[in-house]
């Protein structure tokens, strides 16, 4: 069994160690053509529901095998049994953190929390709030008649009281719960988005430097350098205004 591995957070020192980029393909051959293509610029990738089902736990295997750590972001919503095999099973294949959902409520969350913990070297358990598709109206057409904000900062209280070790959130929300959480639990920001880059279907988005001085611990890229003609110089360019900001 590979041993997953998350490096502490106050050892995340440069722009390499905090980009995460999101391989949303349907094949492991596409995904690790672009990993081939980037070249060791960065140690995080993000393996999400479409290539997971496509291929398997394999893929994360093979990533953790070549040295880098894994993401694996399934959003787990289930009873609190299940969040926990599924949390044990994810830990065997190496993932170094994964998401569970903080709607699932304090039970599931406690659970996935719990399992974590009993793993040697377990993956740390990040607390997803709203998907950064999600805007008001859509939350008004489920029910929730709160702000984006509010319901973010509610479900993040709840998922802390759980004992969740960090969360996700859109870049609109991260000064905000970065204040709330202090400044130790790592905030993952997906939405990023470099000036000029279109915001696809993405709601609540910022540029990478904003997220950085806003708290964000890791940024999730996934169109803007998958899509990229060139993958390497959009990931470089990244690279840089990242560690721009983490100069300032």
């Amino acid at each position: 069994m590979t041993s997953p591995y998350i490096p502490p957070t106050q050892h995340l020192e440069t722009a390499h160690d905090r980009l995460i980029v999101a391989l949303d393909y349907p094949s492991a051959e596409a995904a690790l053509d672009l990993v081939d293509r980037l070249e060791k610029r960065v140690q995080w990738y993000k393996v999400g529901l479409e290539l997971f089902l496509a291929t398997g736990p394999s893929i994360v295997e093979v990533l953790r095998n070549r040295g880098f750590h894994v993401f694996v972001d399934l959003k787990l919503h289930d009873i609190p049994n299940t969040v926990a095999g599924a949390v044990h099973s994810l830990t065997a294949c190496g993932a170094s953190m994964l998401t569970v959902h903080a709607s699932g409520g304090r039970p599931m969350l406690t659970a996935a929390v719990d399992a974590a913990a009993h793993e040697h070297h377990g993956p740390v358990v990040l607390g997803v709030t709203l998907l950064t598709s999600v805007d008001s109206q859509q939350l008004w057409e489920v029910g929730v008649s709160e702000t984006p904000d509010a319901e973010v900062l509610r479900l993040t209280k709840l998922a802390h009281s759980a004992g969740v070790g960090g969360m996700v959130c859109s870049p609109k929300e991260c000064a905000h719960l970065r204040s709330y959480l202090g400044p130790y639990r790592p905030l993952v920001v997906p939405g990023i988005r470099p000036i000029g880059a279109a915001a696809d279907d993405q709601s609540r988005i910022a540029t990478p430097s904003v997220a950085l001085r806003d708290g964000a611990t890791f940024l999730v890229v996934g169109r803007p350098i998958t899509r990229a003609a060139d993958p390497g110089a959009a990931t470089d360019s990244i690279l840089h205004e990242m560690e721009h900001a983490l100069a300032i």
